[in-house]
């Protein structure tokens, strides 16, 4: 399995360098913060109900409140989702997908691999979070013209959007690996295994968007709504040794 990943993740990686990053540092460079941020809380605004969904199947009612809160608030007030009130009430937002749903419920990860464009997943993810999370999303079932290529434009904004998030991260982790496909692969386990026991984060946010590996949050770039915690996130990685342990 791993030599087949390590083909993918450099695929994946070579695109990364020659469309996702020149676009990411672009989009992060032209438009101003206050831009950025309000196309990152509509974006994150439209996935509260398959977390709200999420929330309640691991049994969080006090986290499915906050999420329909967020969702009411933020959705009104702060104008479809672009300004982010609800966290000034107290309405603390986070991520929740299957993949983590099924984590709770003691399904365990099984084998690791990468997916062309999408990036780092397991066994469980792929069952969880890619395939099921669509059917809480009450959006998908409401049908239009043109659905298909605004779904495009839809994961296009958010992939650049989660790029443009860790580019400074991501090059440091890069930098500093002997290894690079080891030290993504371990940030990833890291990063579910914490999204799922909902500890504070070892400074990585899960692959939100297709082509989107587990990253680092750039110092610039804060997420709203995200549970503040009282020590500030460790450093990135120690770099691994090429005999790390494998998958």
């Amino acid at each position: 399995m791993e030599p087949v990943n390590r083909e993918i993740f450099d695929f994946n990686h070579s695109l990364d360098k020659h469309a996702a990053l020149p676009a990411a540092s672009y989009y992060k460079h032209a438009l101003p913060d206050s831009v950025r941020t309000g196309v990152h809380n509509f974006m994150s605004n439209l996935s509260l109900p398959v977390s709200m969904a999420n929330d309640l199947l691991q049994g969080e009612v006090t986290y499915a409140g906050y999420a329909i809160c967020r969702l009411g608030v933020n959705s009104t007030i702060g104008i479809l989702g672009f300004t982010d009130p609800a966290t000034d009430m107290g309405c603390i937002g986070r991520d929740e997908d299957f993949g983590q749903t099924l984590g709770v419920w003691g399904v365990p990860g099984g084998p690791y691999f990468v997916l062309p464009l999408m990036g780092s997943t397991t066994a469980r993810d792929v069952g969880g979070k890619l395939l099921i999370d669509h059917y809480f999303n009450p959006f998908s079932y409401v049908r239009y013209s043109g659905k298909y290529y605004v779904g495009l434009g839809q994961t296009a904004i958010k992939a650049v959007d989660q790029r443009s998030r860790a580019v400074s991260a991501l090059h440091e982790v890069e930098r500093t690996s002997i290894d690079y496909y080891a030290a993504m692969r371990r940030l990833y386990a890291l990063r579910r295994d914490a999204a799922i026991t909902n500890e504070p984060r070892p400074g990585a946010r899960p692959p939100e968007a297709p082509g989107e590996s587990p990253v680092l949050d750039d110092d610039d770039n804060p997420t709203p709504g995200d549970k503040p915690t009282a020590a500030p996130p460790p450093p990135a990685p120690a770099p691994l040794a090429p005999d790390a342990p494998r998958q």
